[in-house]
């Protein structure tokens, strides 16, 4: 067995960026969910992404939860999420005590259809938000579902958790929304081992974030509570490594793509394999290199032969309306996202492998077509 290669894992900047933010938290004793490496983390992550207003949070699932507070989501409202997603952009409805309702994807973006979309806004008319996502860094194509939430005046939440560093025509993904969502959890293209950012337009709905954030405390010289609050803050410390690993974000999203590109030479020619879509309007981060296979080899024996070799590899992700807990409730047209799921593999896409790394997964893979 060879040494292990992981799916993705997190990468410190090689100059030490991370380390530097964290030692001038702890030489300031600002070590909480205040201080300057949150205050800079926000204005510096606003400015890449060319976002107006950025709070900074312990997860990207708080950032969706206070998105759907601030749009104003309550019990029993509609909300439609994409199907095809990680659970923890559809959990947040839940909190707020509506109800989803699952939007199929387009295979030519693997995210929601807005044909899909239309026919769920025929059956709910009044769904009061949207949250479309951009999986494994493919850019929803967003005119089309911005132009729809606008006819229906619905609000727009992008997950753009796999997506930071993607582009939708020249534009950051999950900028075109009233809110944008990203996470950096240690498997993101950068990460602060756990923490989210919530970007707005609004600049009086960020401070209202960020005010729900911190418990709701009432500014008043005893603790006063007016509405509920949330321990949601990032931390200083979290921050500091958040502001290190901005610096080199630039340098893992060519890596992610110097992976998809390598994959492609190296398997394009397997009969049945087919790459995530790529479009002319779409800048991906290629977060995750994914593959869809449609002959003899399946899925399962991809992973098997990688993990047998010491080599990890995952589905697709599974879609929410196939999940046991949602299952109940309502999902929109077609099959698209059960059929992604059902013939979809992640192939590693750490940024730490080496060229040796990359040969040595393809020669298996290549393998199993002999």
């Amino acid at each position: 067995m060879g040494k292990q290669i992981l799916l993705v894992s997190p990468h410190m900047s090689e100059e030490g960026f991370e380390q530097d933010f964290v030692k001038e938290a702890f030489d300031s004793n600002w070590i909480t969910s205040l201080g300057k490496n949150v205050d800079e983390f926000e204005k510096e992550f606003a400015l890449k992404t060319e976002s107006k207003h950025a709070a900074a949070l312990i997860t990207g699932t708080a950032a969706i939860h206070l998105a759907l507070k601030a749009a104003g989501v309550e019990k029993d409202d509609i909300v439609f999420c994409q199907s095809l997603t990680f659970s923890a952009t559809a959990n947040p409805i839940i909190y707020q005590n509506a109800t989803p309702v699952f939007i199929d994807s387009d295979l030519k973006t693997w995210n929601m259809c807005p044909l899909a979309l239309e026919k769920a806004f025929e059956r709910y008319p009044h769904a009061k938000a949207v949250i479309v996502v951009h999986l494994y860094g493919l850019s929803t194509d967003m005119d089309e579902i911005v132009k729809i939430c606008k006819e229906h005046n619905a609000v727009l939440i992008e997950d753009a958790a796999e997506s930071l560093g993607s582009y939708y025509k020249g534009k950051h993904t999950g900028t075109f929304g009233d809110y944008g969502v990203f996470s950096f959890n240690g498997n993101k293209i950068i990460t602060t081992s756990g923490g989210g950012m919530l970007v707005s337009q609004d600049k009086g709905k960020i401070e209202k974030v960020r005010f729900w954030s911190t418990q709701s405390k009432d500014e008043a010289r005893h603790y006063q509570h007016s509405e509920i609050g949330f321990n949601y803050r990032m931390s200083n410390i979290l921050a500091g490594i958040g502001r290190g690993q901005l610096k080199v974000l630039d340098r893992r999203v060519a890596k992610k793509k110097y992976i998809f590109e390598f994959y492609k030479k190296e398997l394009s020619n397997l009969q049945g394999l087919e790459f995530m879509p790529e479009n002319s309007w779409n800048e991906p981060n290629f977060w995750l290199t994914c593959i869809q296979l449609n002959g003899k080899i399946k899925p399962i024996d991809i992973m098997e032969a990688l993990e047998k070799d010491n080599i990890e590899a995952r589905p697709i992700w599974k879609p929410m309306h196939l999940q046991p807990f949602f299952k109940k409730y309502d999902h929109i047209a077609g099959t698209v996202a059960e059929s992604l799921f059902e013939n979809g593999v992640c192939l590693p896409s750490d940024t730490k492998m080496t060229d040796e790394d990359l040969k040595r997964i393809c020669l298996i893979i290549k393998g199993l077509w002999e």
